[in-house]
């Protein structure tokens, strides 16, 4: 798993490429704690170019779903394709986690909030 940092105002996105497993998604969970320790206040979390997930991928997308909500905290997925929306599909997690068609689109509606 590669990730990518960048920031549109005070949005941040995190770029996510190739394949998240048990130990990528102990980086991903850390990585969004550090998020959460810098005050960042609304996350997006691109998942474009994610090749493959596992059952502790998912787990970390949830974490972050939920941690972020406790805190008041905003949270966007966006670009969910390929494996990632197979699993979301047959888990109904497209039901639970916040998932917005594209960045651009994730973008937009947190500058109207």
């Amino acid at each position: 798993m590669k990730t990518k940092i960048w920031t549109n105002g005070p949005i941040y996105i995190i770029n996510i490429e190739g394949d998240i497993k048990l130990a990528d998604s102990d980086r991903l969970k850390k990585l969004i704690m550090k998020m959460v320790e810098k005050k960042v206040e609304k996350l997006i979390i691109n998942t474009g170019k994610i090749d493959s997930i596992d059952s502790s991928g998912i787990g970390a997308l949830i974490f972050a779903s939920s941690n972020l909500k406790k805190l008041g905290l905003s949270l966007a997925i966006a670009n969910v394709s390929g494996a990632l929306e197979q699993v979301m599909d047959k888990t109904k997690l497209s039901n639970y986690l916040p998932i917005y068609k594209d960045v651009g689109e994730a973008i937009q509606k947190f500058s109207q909030d």
